[in-house]
């Protein structure tokens, strides 16, 4: 592969809300799509996102949706030599290596952690080139390349024996089950999914309860600065917008490759409307949130709070329906 001339999938485009969504979904995404795989089919687990006291979900797809869907198996990899012996002898049988890594030795973060600042984030491993100590990663969202001293560090290569050192956690990818499917047998399957991670949602409205924890963060935000902020923005509402973002794509995906009656197909319309409003929403309320944080100054942003927590529900409502009369028309009965 070529990362000069690697084209980034559509969920990644410049014309997107939310270019970047989290690490690991990020890579997911491209990965997929560099297999020549519909990445959006594996994206319904958005809709059991919560608030989490503390954070949003940091959604990732799971394992054995990617297996239901592309046949890819997805095992943890023991790391008992080193990082870079264990993936390569993983990529010599054919096989993608998932790893977290450090983004102060990815030049892919230039302009934010490289060389700046020691940040875990997860890359996936395409290519080693051990004579040029060269690395062909994907990692948020695109494919790059690293060398040198960034290829001796993110492996740690010379370093002496360091008893502390704790190996980082990483992933193997088994593409021996491997298999292709239109869009329409991508979706009949991806319904069930769909269903599964609906039944997980949570059981009281996530923005009306993220919105009072969310007012008194941002109180206390003005005292800690704009790093405090990047980093709680990144674990609050970038998950919030770009998940439900990702959540309306797939549901337009859905209305597209199916073919369904006039209300079914309305319904995941609108419901997709309803999501992309939230996305919106959290896009301006990330801004206001920003200059409150810098500004010091009293801001409201309840009421945009309550708009999003309205949307989530009309949202979740509509989707619900849509589940329920799919299951009934397919003969399954709901738990």
């Amino acid at each position: 592969m070529d990362h000069q001339t690697y084209q980034q999938h559509s969920l990644h485009g410049s014309d997107r809300a939310w270019v970047e969504t989290n690490c690991y979904i990020d890579v997911w995404i491209e990965v997929l799509h560099s297999l020549k795989l519909n990445p959006v089919a594996c994206m319904s687990m958005v809709f059991a996102l919560d608030f989490d006291g503390d954070q949003w979900t940091f959604y990732k797809p799971p394992h054995e949706d990617l297996f239901a869907l592309y046949g890819i198996d997805v095992q943890e990899l023991n790391v008992w030599r080193s990082l870079l012996e264990n993936a390569c002898t993983q990529l010599q049988r054919g096989r993608l290596v998932l790893t977290e890594a450090d983004s102060f030795y990815l030049p892919d973060t230039s302009g934010t952690d490289y060389r700046s600042n020691h940040v875990k984030t997860t890359i996936a491993i395409q290519e080693i080139d051990l004579e040029q100590q060269r690395l062909g990663y994907f990692h948020n969202s695109s494919y790059h390349q690293l060398s040198g001293e960034d290829f001796v560090k993110t492996f740690r290569v010379g370093a002496p024996h360091d008893a502390t050192f704790m190996p980082l956690f990483a992933e193997f990818v088994r593409l021996d089950h491997l298999h292709y499917a239109d869009d329409q047998a991508l979706a009949i399957i991806s319904i069930s999914l769909l269903a599964k991670h609906l039944a997980r949602r949570p059981k009281h409205n996530p923005i009306s309860l993220f919105m009072p924890v969310f007012i008194a963060d941002v109180e206390r935000l003005k005292t800690e600065g704009l790093a405090a902020y990047h980093a709680y923005a990144f674990a609050t509402l970038r998950q919030l917008g770009a998940g439900f973002s990702i959540g309306a794509s797939y549901l337009r995906w859905l209305q597209q490759s199916l073919v369904m009656a006039d209300d079914a197909a309305e319904q995941l319309n609108t419901a997709a409307a309803h999501f992309e409003a939230i996305s919106n929403a959290t896009k301006t309320l990330l801004l206001k949130t920003a200059r409150a944080v810098m500004g010091k100054k009293p801001v409201d942003l309840t009421p945009g709070l309550i708009e999003m927590a309205q949307h989530w529900q009309s949202g979740i409502d509509q989707l619900t329906i849509f589940v329920g009369e799919q299951s009934r028309a397919n003969g399954k009965v709901d738990g």
